[in-house]
């Protein structure tokens, strides 16, 4: 685990987690991870490394697709929330963000919007403050609030996705893989109104990315995920100036850019697997 040191407070702790899908599949062996109160952490890693299964852990999903966390623990706030549902997690103050961009595609901008307040017992001033810090955030939605979810672009239904969820009043959000299938300009954006929410309204973040080149430029720490172990973690500065960070994950060496062909080659000289 990462010093955190005495003035930083860990708000999730995930300890050397286990978990298998159809009591056969191993899918993570091990992993821990941590996010600080007011931090941003990202966890890294190819298709299949399971970072989305890693979320689903934190976040309850996982019975749904027949996997259960069968050693470890996960706490929030000091508090074990392995058995709590899903709608009681985001009452506490975490939810997930799907991969995926999901939507409902009927229903307009603005409602979208207001069925992730589903939870929420603060009354309609409370909410509607919400949905206005929302639409503060995400302009453009504001703007095809009255469209059909269904009829925006790739770009405006992550961010109908990630508004939906600040809607619930979160304290942490863990978001899966936001920058899936849109072009860099719009994952530059995305990601400035994820830093800001952070800075600004000091929302926690999780962020499963494998774009690990944008993540770690945002976020505070990383932890890279391999074959559902973790192999490499710190602070994300260092990780960007880590050698088989550049080789393996950002194309680059002291040499210079290598293809992804190249990079795929070295795979073998990764020394933390040796």
């Amino acid at each position: 685990m990462l010093d955190t040191g005495d003035n930083t407070e860990v708000l999730l702790d995930v300890s050397n987690i286990e978990v298998i899908y159809n009591n056969v599949i191993l899918v993570l062996k091990g992993v821990s991870l941590t996010l600080d109160k007011g931090g941003i952490t990202a966890l890294l890693g190819g298709n299949g490394a399971g970072k989305t299964t890693t979320l689903k852990a934190i976040s309850n999903l996982l019975r749904a697709e027949r996997g259960d966390v069968t050693k470890g623990s996960i706490t929030y706030k000091g508090k074990a929330i392995d058995a709590l549902d899903p709608a009681t997690l985001v009452k506490s103050g975490v939810i997930q963000v799907m991969e995926g961009r999901h939507v409902f595609e009927h229903l307009t901008v603005d409602e979208n919007l207001m069925t992730g307040a589903y939870t929420r017992r603060d009354g309609k001033a409370a909410i509607k403050q919400s949905l206005d810090l929302v639409y503060n955030y995400f302009p453009r939605l504001k703007d095809r609030r009255k469209s059909l979810a269904g009829y925006t672009s790739g770009g405006e239904q992550q961010m109908v996705a990630i508004g939906r969820a600040l809607m619930s009043n979160p304290e942490t959000v863990l978001l899966d893989e936001p920058s899936m299938g849109l072009a860099p300009q719009l994952v530059e954006e995305i990601f400035g109104i994820v830093k800001n929410l952070n800075e600004v309204e000091g929302v926690s973040f999780l962020i499963a990315e494998q774009n690990t080149n944008v993540a770690l430029r945002f976020a505070h720490k990383g932890f890279i995920l391999e074959s559902g172990r973790v192999v490499m973690e710190g602070p994300a500065a260092e990780l960007r100036e880590n050698p088989d960070v550049k080789e393996f994950y950002l194309g680059m060496s002291d040499k210079g850019r290598k293809s992804f062909r190249d990079v795929r080659s070295y795979r073998r000289r990764k020394r933390w697997l040796s």
